[in-house]
């Protein structure tokens, strides 16, 4: 099965601000990238680093003005839903490996050890399988709403849990939480999530947040929010929590002006030629794949509808823009629009 995912994310800057970007799909996620581009407007000097999660990130500096950076892919899925293992034991501390070991630990937006009580009180009593995965997500998707508006970029998994209330980015957060309370390594991820299989909600496309859990020797899929198995996720980023994943992370005020997500299945048999940037763009480096290269103003007709998703300009010294982090519009609740005021210390 193929999808085709992709973002389109528009600024207005008064002065140059340096970008760090995360919208590229993984090379070693559980999907094969088919066909990659992307554009920016105006053409900028641009590199590309993993940083020490292996996520591939994207670093360039917006001059004054109108700039716009378009990620554009097609990607292969296996079109099964997502795994379940129900006697997939869970994994004791001293059997983990080494590099598991700090998704056990408290972080900036997880402070699992303050829920160390409550965790063991509400999930103690389930079988150290993936039962207790299981009974966790179902706690979670039972007893926390998703309510639009109701968290913001500070927001942490011990708010959530105090006021029973968020978006996808909330509920995988609340997820990481209880598994690190009860020493199960747990990490925050988004990326892309069509609808396959089942009826498209009635709001623009977003990102979407979920998190991984290790038990029975891999990191396995979980997602609260939906609390069902689904199809087609091309994961872009992991970490400790939403620090670690930003989407954006502006040094300098940078006005969000608009943007565009889109994440659909297409034919395997379809020859699909790329989306095109908008009039004037420059293809950066397109990648070969065997549906050809991209060469910007060459680039064919539209193929596919996207759902846009309006955003509300945004300011900050140092601003992050993180998947899941709610505003007062229903279409930017997978996604966020970063801080309100200047958070010029690191929250990594």
């Amino acid at each position: 099965m193929r999808v085709r995912v992709g973002c389109e994310l528009r600024y207005e800057t008064e002065n140059s601000v340096p970008l760090l970007m995360l919208v590229r799909a993984r090379a070693d996620a559980q999907h094969r990238r088919l066909y990659e581009s992307r554009w920016i407007e105006p053409t900028l000097p641009f590199r590309e680093y993993d940083d020490v999660f292996g996520n591939p990130c994207w670093r360039l500096s917006l001059p004054p003005g109108s700039s716009s950076v378009r990620y554009d892919a097609i990607v292969e899925v296996s079109g099964d839903p997502d795994l379940v293992i129900p006697d997939a034991p869970l994994v004791p501390v001293d059997d983990l490996p080494d590099d598991v070991l700090q998704f056990t630990l408290p972080s900036r937006y997880v402070p699992s050890d303050l829920l160390l009580d409550d965790a063991w009180r509400l999930f103690g009593n389930t079988p150290p399988t993936w039962a207790r995965m299981q009974a966790i997500c179902d706690w979670i998707h039972t007893n926390i709403e998703y309510r639009t508006g109701s968290s913001g970029p500070s927001t942490t998994a011990l708010d959530i849990y105090q006021q029973r209330a968020g978006v996808c980015r909330d509920f995988a957060l609340m997820g990481v939480a209880m598994c690190r309370a009860m020493n199960i390594p747990a990490r925050y991820t988004f990326g892309y999530l069509p609808d396959i299989a089942i009826e498209p909600p009635d709001i623009p496309m977003d990102f979407h947040a979920w998190f991984e859990a290790y038990l029975g020797g891999a990191w396995h899929t979980f997602d609260a929010r939906h609390n069902i198995p689904r199809i087609g996720r091309v994961k872009v980023g992991h970490g400790r929590d939403v620090a670690d994943v930003a989407l954006v992370t502006a040094y300098g005020s940078a006005n969000l002006a608009s943007m565009i997500v889109w994440a659909d299945e297409i034919a395997d048999t379809e020859d699909v030629p790329p989306l095109p940037p908008s009039s004037g763009w420059a293809a950066t480096d397109p990648a070969p794949s065997a549906l050809g290269e991209v060469k910007g103003d060459e680039a064919a007709g539209d193929v596919l509808s996207s759902r846009s998703a309006g955003a509300e300009p945004v300011s900050a010294e140092t601003s992050r823009m993180s998947p899941g982090v709610s505003t007062d519009r229903e279409s930017a609740d997978h996604h966020g629009r970063g801080a309100d005021a200047p958070t010029a210390s690191a929250v990594i």
